[in-house]
Protein backbone atom coordinates (compact mmCIF):
# COMPACT_ATOMS: atom_id res chain seq x y z
CA UNK A 1 0.00 0.00 0.00
CA UNK A 2 0.99 3.63 -0.52
CA UNK A 3 1.60 6.15 2.27
CA UNK A 4 2.06 9.87 1.85
CA UNK A 5 4.73 11.18 4.25
CA UNK A 6 3.27 14.70 4.15
CA UNK A 7 -0.07 13.80 5.69
CA UNK A 8 0.86 11.11 8.19
CA UNK A 9 1.24 13.01 11.46
CA UNK A 10 -1.26 11.53 13.90
CA UNK A 11 -1.50 13.59 17.07
CA UNK A 12 0.70 16.47 15.88
CA UNK A 13 -0.34 20.09 15.52
CA UNK A 14 3.05 21.04 14.09
CA UNK A 15 5.28 18.09 13.17
CA UNK A 16 8.23 20.38 12.33
CA UNK A 17 8.11 21.89 15.82
CA UNK A 18 7.31 18.55 17.48
CA UNK A 19 4.14 19.99 19.05
CA UNK A 20 1.46 17.40 19.82
CA UNK A 21 -2.18 17.96 20.76
CA UNK A 22 -1.46 16.46 24.17
CA UNK A 23 1.15 19.19 24.82
CA UNK A 24 -1.44 21.97 24.56
CA UNK A 25 -3.22 22.97 27.79
CA UNK A 26 -6.83 24.09 27.97
CA UNK A 27 -8.02 27.69 28.10
CA UNK A 28 -5.88 30.78 27.68
CA UNK A 29 -2.69 28.92 28.56
CA UNK A 30 -2.87 27.37 25.07
CA UNK A 31 -1.93 30.75 23.54
CA UNK A 32 1.52 30.53 25.13
CA UNK A 33 2.24 27.25 23.35
CA UNK A 34 1.76 28.66 19.84
CA UNK A 35 5.17 29.41 18.28
CA UNK A 36 6.00 33.05 17.57
CA UNK A 37 6.11 32.28 13.84
CA UNK A 38 2.48 31.12 14.05
CA UNK A 39 1.35 34.36 15.67
CA UNK A 40 3.35 36.29 13.05
CA UNK A 41 1.66 34.39 10.19
CA UNK A 42 -1.77 35.01 11.72
CA UNK A 43 -1.09 38.74 12.16
CA UNK A 44 0.28 39.19 8.63
CA UNK A 45 -2.63 37.31 7.04
CA UNK A 46 -5.25 39.33 8.97
CA UNK A 47 -3.44 42.56 8.11
CA UNK A 48 -3.31 41.74 4.40
CA UNK A 49 -7.01 40.87 4.37
CA UNK A 50 -7.99 44.00 6.29
CA UNK A 51 -5.73 46.50 4.53
CA UNK A 52 -5.73 45.32 0.91
CA UNK A 53 -7.93 42.36 0.02
CA UNK A 54 -11.27 43.12 1.72
CA UNK A 55 -11.45 46.87 2.28
CA UNK A 56 -14.74 48.50 3.31
CA UNK A 57 -15.13 51.95 1.76
CA UNK A 58 -17.37 54.14 3.97
CA UNK A 59 -19.48 55.23 0.99
CA UNK A 60 -20.30 51.62 0.00
CA UNK A 61 -23.17 49.77 1.70
CA UNK A 62 -22.21 47.17 4.34
CA UNK A 63 -21.11 43.90 2.79
CA UNK A 64 -19.86 45.49 -0.42
CA UNK A 65 -16.08 45.25 -0.19
CA UNK A 66 -13.32 46.21 -2.58
CA UNK A 67 -9.65 45.54 -2.98
CA UNK A 68 -6.98 48.22 -2.75
CA UNK A 69 -4.74 46.24 -5.08
CA UNK A 70 -6.71 47.37 -8.15
CA UNK A 71 -8.13 50.62 -6.81
CA UNK A 72 -11.04 51.34 -4.50
CA UNK A 73 -13.46 51.84 -7.38
CA UNK A 74 -13.03 48.18 -8.33
CA UNK A 75 -15.68 46.38 -6.31
CA UNK A 76 -15.31 42.65 -6.57
CA UNK A 77 -16.73 41.38 -3.29
CA UNK A 78 -20.37 41.53 -2.33
CA UNK A 79 -21.90 39.65 0.58
CA UNK A 80 -25.55 39.22 1.44
CA UNK A 81 -27.49 37.87 4.39
CA UNK A 82 -25.44 35.55 6.67
CA UNK A 83 -22.30 36.45 4.72
CA UNK A 84 -23.30 34.47 1.65
CA UNK A 85 -21.29 35.78 -1.32
CA UNK A 86 -23.16 37.55 -4.09
CA UNK A 87 -21.99 35.05 -6.71
CA UNK A 88 -23.76 32.30 -4.73
CA UNK A 89 -27.03 34.22 -4.60
CA UNK A 90 -26.50 36.21 -1.40
CA UNK A 91 -28.61 39.34 -1.30
CA UNK A 92 -28.97 42.10 1.28
CA UNK A 93 -32.13 42.25 3.38
CA UNK A 94 -34.54 44.59 1.59
CA UNK A 95 -37.21 45.08 4.29
CA UNK A 96 -36.00 47.77 6.76
CA UNK A 97 -37.98 46.36 9.71
CA UNK A 98 -36.54 42.85 9.30
CA UNK A 99 -33.08 44.32 8.77
CA UNK A 100 -33.36 46.38 11.99
CA UNK A 101 -34.54 43.33 13.95
CA UNK A 102 -31.68 41.16 12.65
CA UNK A 103 -29.05 43.85 13.29
CA UNK A 104 -30.30 44.28 16.87
CA UNK A 105 -30.13 40.50 17.35
CA UNK A 106 -26.56 40.54 16.03
CA UNK A 107 -25.58 43.29 18.47
CA UNK A 108 -27.17 41.36 21.36
CA UNK A 109 -25.32 38.18 20.37
CA UNK A 110 -22.05 40.10 20.16
CA UNK A 111 -22.57 41.44 23.67
CA UNK A 112 -23.36 37.94 24.91
CA UNK A 113 -20.16 36.65 23.31
CA UNK A 114 -18.14 39.38 25.02
CA UNK A 115 -19.59 38.43 28.40
CA UNK A 116 -18.85 34.76 27.71
CA UNK A 117 -15.18 35.47 26.94
CA UNK A 118 -14.89 37.58 30.09
CA UNK A 119 -16.34 34.62 32.02
CA UNK A 120 -13.72 32.37 30.45
CA UNK A 121 -10.96 34.81 31.48
CA UNK A 122 -12.30 34.82 35.02
CA UNK A 123 -12.52 31.03 35.09
CA UNK A 124 -8.90 30.72 33.92
CA UNK A 125 -7.82 32.95 36.78
CA UNK A 126 -6.84 36.19 35.11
Amino acid sequence: HWECPFFRFPGYISPSSEIKFTDIPNGLAAATKVPAVGWFQYTVFCGICDLWLMHQVPTNPPGKLCTRLFGEETTNYEYGFLGIPGYLGGKAIADPEIKKKKLNAEIANGRLAMMAIIGMFFQDGL
